[in-house]
């Protein structure tokens, strides 16, 4: 059995330090039904687990950041979890201890042929998941977090500029309406990033769109912790933003978050979370979390399996269909329902937007906090948007920045 294979292999692995442990969930030795012809009955739907999907079994590989933190590997696993409720599969989840350990898993998971879907989370095992995918090309995976163009590998992301972007837009609000003690009158917020990446930069410019939607003058700190496990960069980046002005920071930095968090508590600032509800954590400091819904991509891709929908395309969900959101349950900052009210206009107002050319085709631009009121700046404006316009590089743009 391949559950047999993966105990021993993790065990073989901590024994000389170099890999995680394999933490068997739900397991079973039931044989598999053909998944992809399962019907899920009205008890499975109740979440009595006792749908005719009940057979299928389900392998999830984490990150090397493993779980813990409230990352996007507890969310994602959050999903497998409900499934097996609702459909009662069973399901193995590996936290492996380094990238080069992902593609052994992976390798050994398909090799076994015990498994009716593989779920691997994040951008960082695209490039094994590039290789045991074409090596096993009747094995069904699914990639959590990135993209890949290979016909047995079900991709799933979310819209995380969308969740961003009302995160940016409570953070303005709530200095607008001078929530908390904590908040000065500056014009001043702060995003930390695990890695300076595309991923990444969709919350950031998200964040600061969202934020200047609200208030035009907003200056919007942006720097990068360099990982998703380094809490003490991420502490020193936050510690260095509170002495540039700014009262209110979110983060997109799995662990590392946590070192933004301990700042907070310590310098008495506001913070943000992300992925998770990470609220409760310093819910005195912590205001409100973004929703990265990895939660719903697993689930949805364990229902395509088992309800025989199944297909290797590329999916994103943001906040029309339930893949991001702002929640500020579990903290002790009261928001106001006018700020609630005004973000549920911002959410009904995006699917406006949804269909744009410009919108599908990643042509979306805001301006920068230096160009408002400041007339000496239209003649180099214009100039910027004669590169856009001449479809040319406008990374050296001064005054309008592109959401990506």
């Amino acid at each position: 059995m391949m559950k047999k294979r993966i105990r021993q292999w993790a065990a073989l692995c901590a024994a000389v330090g170099i890999a995680g442990s394999a933490v068997m969930g739900c397991g079973s030795s039931a044989p598999k039904p053909d998944a992809g012809s399962g019907q899920t009955s009205r008890e499975a739907a109740d979440g009595t687990g006792t749908g005719s999907g009940g057979g299928a079994h389900i392998g999830i590989i984490f990150t090397e950041a493993g779980l813990g933190g409230n990352s996007f590997n507890d969310l994602a696993l959050e999903g497998v979890k409900k499934a097996a409720a609702d459909y009662g599969i069973t399901y193995d989840e590996v936290e492996p201890k380094s990238v080069s350990d992902e593609e052994i898993i992976q390798d050994e998971m398909a090799a076994s042929g015990d498994y009716d879907l593989i779920i691997c989370v994040g951008a960082e095992q695209v490039d094994a998941l590039t290789n045991v995918a074409s090596t096993y090309p009747e094995q069904r995976f699914a990639l959590l977090d990135a993209t890949s163009d290979l016909p047995n590998v079900a991709s799933y992301s979310c819209k995380e500029q969308e969740g961003a972007f009302l995160a940016g837009a409570l953070a303005a609000l709530a200095k607008k309406e001078a929530i908390d003690s904590k908040m000065g009158d500056g014009r001043t917020i702060g995003f930390i990033g695990g890695v300076d990446n595309p991923l990444i930069n969709r919350f950031a410019a998200g964040y600061q769109a969202g934020a200047r939607y609200i208030e035009p003058e907003m200056n919007v700190l942006i720097d990068y912790a360099g990982g998703f496990n380094d809490p003490t960069t991420a502490k020193t980046i936050a510690n260095t933003f509170v002495e540039k002005g700014a009262d209110v920071i979110f983060h997109a930095a799995g662990a590392s978050g946590m070192g933004m968090f301990q700042a907070a508590e310590e310098k008495g600032f506001v913070a943000i979370g992300v992925n998770l509800n990470q609220n409760s954590i310093a819910p005195d400091f912590i205001m409100a979390s973004m929703l990265k819904k990895l939660d719903s991509c697993a689930y949805h891709a364990i229902a395509s399996v088992v309800e025989g929908t199944y297909t290797g395309e590329n999916q994103m969900l943001g906040l029309s269909d339930g893949g991001v959101d702002v929640t500020v349950e579990e903290s002790n900052i009261k928001v106001t329902d006018d700020m609630l009210a005004r973000l549920e206009e911002l959410k009904q107002k995006n699917p406006l937007f949804a269909d744009f050319k410009a919108v599908q085709d990643g042509n979306v631009y805001c301006t920068t906090n230096n160009f408002f009121q400041k007339s000496t700046a239209i003649g180099d404006f214009m100039e910027d948007l004669n590169k856009i316009f001449q479809n040319t590089d406008t990374e050296e743009a001064g005054y309008l920045k592109k959401l990506r």
